[in-house]
């Protein structure tokens, strides 16, 4: 039987609001911070690109580590 997750649940293996992650093909952007999950859609602030919505079943965000060069 296939589990159905609640309207608005985040993805299993989102990031979490306030993590810092890159979009693996568009790495001009530069890092962003997550602001909010809600279902598949992920709402990123990137500091090349600005408030952008990401949608979570189609790219995978990288995190940014904290000891990686920010």
């Amino acid at each position: 039987m296939v589990e159905r997750l609640p309207p608005g649940a985040p993805l299993p293996g989102s990031p979490l609001p306030g993590a810092l992650v890159r979009h693996p093909d568009r790495p001009d952007w530069g890092i962003g911070q997550v602001q909010s999950v809600i279902g598949n859609r992920i709402t990123v602030n990137f500091e090349n690109a600005g408030k952008l919505l990401i949608k979570g079943d189609v790219v995978s965000l990288e995190t940014v580590g904290p000891d990686e060069d920010v």
